[in-house]
């Protein structure tokens, strides 16, 4: 009788343990999981290669249209734009000059693998509001955009639309439509970059 009670004692101890080692090996399994998706998520891919043609330093052509139906502003700069952060972002810094005044922005564009679309910011010294882009990528070597930034006439988002279509290698141009006002949207901006060489 003894060693039958021994037995089912040793057996009620091992159970026991198999059973406590069970929630540990879960949360092993779920820590696996969740580094393994946070990787997957943080990876620079082939949507991040797209991008590679926009790195270098570029002369850059700016026509400005305040109303529909105005002659354009027109004025020169430069754009510098580089991969940071590992290749997950690239980096434009530019510098030139709107309405005679001297105008430097800055703005990072990237892919959010998560919600697979690319994604980007916008800043500049003419304001204190940030525009927040979102889009795909079109047919061939175009790009499209939605983004939001805050009109200072009605202190409420207004919606533009961009594309970005390369050319060529040294080559490309960022069209952009925004709501004019009477509400109607038109082709409010268009700016050039040429490689320099």
């Amino acid at each position: 009788m003894r060693k039958i009670l021994t037995l089912g004692f040793a057996l009620a101890l091992c159970t026991s343990a198999l059973f406590a080692d069970e929630p540990k090996k879960a949360d092993a399994d779920m820590q696996k999981a969740m580094m393994e998706a946070w990787m997957k998520a943080s990876t620079p891919g082939d949507a991040h290669k797209k991008l590679d043609g926009m790195v270098g330093t570029w002369n850059v052509t700016v026509k400005s249209w305040m109303a529909p139906g105005q002659p354009p502003m027109e004025s020169t700069g430069t754009a510098v734009n580089q991969w940071v952060l590992g290749n997950r972002w690239m980096e434009e810094k530019f510098s030139g000059s709107f309405m005679g005044m001297p105008f430097q922005g800055i703005g990072y564009t990237g892919y959010d693998n998560i919600k697979k679309q690319y994604v980007g910011t916008w800043m500049d010294n003419m304001s204190t509001a940030v525009m927040v882009s979102a889009g795909k990528g079109g047919s061939g070597n175009t790009y499209e955009f939605t983004s939001s930034m805050d009109d200072p006439m009605t202190g409420k988002p207004a919606m533009i639309t961009e594309k970005v279509t390369f050319t060529d290698a040294d080559h490309h141009t960022m069209e952009m439509w925004a709501p004019g006002p009477d509400g109607k949207v038109y082709k409010s901006m268009e700016i050039v970059y040429s490689r320099k060489k």
